[in-house]
């Protein structure tokens, strides 16, 4: 890292090499972290893996989404922590320790892009890379209380990133405030392909808003309830038809992408990267057929519902993050508790901006707009302009 104290324990202890930035530029000024599953020159890239690690050469090539932040001026300061393989929601890594929540050190920071969101929260960078597959950027943007954003799935390159399951895979960003964010999506992602208009409609998600905890929910009625909008449903089967549709069919990709890899490694599996993998292996070529039919079907349902004017006022997770101490079926139920949300835009390849709501018994909580694909730079600043207007 090429910082001199981390106090929160967010970056990878590598030796600081340093990496050139445009001097000039939209984003000069701004220091960058980097989440270790994307390749940078003069690095390895760990994954948050002990033996991924061992066999990582040094990296000859920065990842093009992060040559593009270099390229707009951004300052590079180091490598940041990520759970394994960057499957998990956690942010606890069994090997290489857990970065600190700057924001509620008792709980968890989220993940997979753990490193990531502290650093920017912890002010020791004013903006990061992560990625998102089933949440990983916008869980830990709600724990740690900054913003964060899921891109249009497929905008950003994700060449020389590591891989669990490309077509969830997403390369997201973290900044402590909205119009910070906005400056890296549009030089991150360019101008958007459809752009919102001065009053899109809003959407309120009743069938999301049901999932929330008392305590979330009077958040989220206190932030949203005073802007006009219609109900809708966003899960026309079921729940729970959508998240099985979104297990099977994240579970297929990380079946082709990473577990040959965990198989021909022998690596150790931790607990819940276990369960997963074995899952996985689980799913036939018939499951994945169904299920990927049924994602075609979802994702026209959520086309049709916003076409490209509406926004879908939406939870993020279901509450606050849950003490670092919390009994293990806690973390279990939690992350299933916490795709059942996040699916939506995952399932839709659409962009959904987290920004910090609230707190929660001494916890930050964070909530969301999902809009239209190609929508994330005015995505964000309609979330800018609908945090401010609501009532102190």
């Amino acid at each position: 890292m090429l910082i001199s104290h981390d106090p929160f324990r967010c970056f990878m202890p590598y030796e600081p090499i340093p990496v050139t930035n445009a001097d000039s530029g939209p984003l000069s000024g701004l220091t960058l972290a980097v989440k270790d599953i994307y390749d940078v020159a003069g690095y390895r890239t760990g994954s948050g893996c002990p033996l991924r690690l061992a066999q990582s050469p040094v990296a000859s090539v920065t990842a093009p989404a992060v040559h593009r932040l270099l390229d707009a001026g951004a300052r590079f300061v180091g490598k940041t922590h990520t759970d394994e393989l960057a499957w998990s929601m956690y942010g606890m890594n069994a090997h290489f320790g857990t970065p600190v929540n700057p924001a509620a050190p008792d709980r968890i920071p989220g993940g997979s892009s753990s490193g990531s969101a502290v650093a920017v929260a912890g002010g020791l960078a004013d903006i990061a890379i992560g990625s998102d597959t089933g949440g990983s950027v916008r869980a830990p943007a709600s724990f740690c209380g900054i913003w964060g954003l899921r891109p249009t799935h497929g905008r950003v390159s994700l060449e020389a990133v590591q891989p669990l399951a490309p077509s969830y895979d997403s390369a997201g960003f973290f900044a402590r405030d909205g119009q910070t964010l906005g400056r890296v999506a549009q030089a991150l992602i360019g101008p958007d392909t459809v752009s919102l208009p001065q009053t899109p409609i809003l959407l309120r998600p009743m069938d999301m808003a049901s999932q929330l905890a008392p305590e979330s929910r009077v958040i989220y009625e206190a932030v949203f309830g005073p802007f006009t909008a219609r109900e809708v449903t966003v899960f026309p089967g079921g729940v729970e038809a959508a998240y099985h549709t979104f297990l099977t069919t994240m579970g297929w990709d990380a079946k082709a992408a990473i577990i040959p890899w965990i198989r021909a490694s022998a690596m150790p599996l931790v607990h819940g990267i276990d369960g997963r993998v074995a899952s996985a292996e689980q799913i036939s070529a018939a499951d994945f057929a169904t299920a990927n039919t049924a994602r075609a079907a979802y994702a026209t349902h959520m086309q049709t519902l916003l076409g490209t004017t509406g926004v879908l006022l939406a939870p993020t997770v279901p509450t606050a993050p849950f003490r670092l101490d919390a009994p293990v079926e806690v973390f279990d139920s939690y992350r299933h508790d916490a795709m059942r949300l996040l699916c939506v835009a995952g399932l839709a390849g659409l962009p959904q901006v987290t920004f910090p709501a609230g707190w929660i018994d001494g916890a930050p909580y964070g909530l969301s707009l999902i809009g239209p694909r190609g929508s994330d730079v005015s995505l964000i600043a309609l979330a800018e302009k609908l945090s401010k207007e609501v009532p102190s």
